[in-house]
């Protein structure tokens, strides 16, 4: 008869506490955002070559980049509805396109903000698992 040890079971369990405490630290999300929005911000409009690693293709940079602000802004704040988090952040990115159409060395682009609305939809998808335990950690 195979019998099983009780610690693997308390491991998954403080590790699904662990998990859903930091999924609902809104304070760590929100600086997080404040931090995403600045690095992009600075990105979007300097003449200097990306010093980070980055996909050869502009829009997958936009994707990835919007992907990661939906979700975070869905955890910094998860009481708004995700129409105000897609207006949010497509709001940004029509901001920065403008910013980008007044500086000599970008152009605006109707393609980057489809890449943008890709992420942001991706990132509405309802990812109950995600989302939930974060809520469920801040009720606690």
């Amino acid at each position: 008869m195979l019998q099983t040890s009780p610690q693997p079971d308390r491991s998954m369990r403080f590790l699904k506490h662990s998990l859903q405490t930091l999924l609902g630290c809104k304070p760590l999300w929100q600086g997080i955002l404040c931090l995403s929005t600045l690095v992009i911000i600075y990105l979007a409009t300097t003449s200097e070559p990306h010093p980070i690693p980055s996909s050869a293709s502009d829009k997958v940079n936009h994707f990835i980049a919007f992907l990661q602000l939906t979700i975070v802004t869905r955890l910094a704040w998860p009481e708004l509805s995700r129409y105000w988090v897609a207006l949010g952040v497509m709001s940004f990115g029509l901001g920065i396109e403008i910013t980008q159409s007044q500086l000599p060395y970008r152009d605006f682009s109707l393609l980057d903000l489809a890449a943008d609305a890709v992420g942001t939809g991706i990132g509405l998808l309802p990812f109950a698992p995600l989302f939930d335990a974060g809520k469920r950690a801040r009720q606690t």
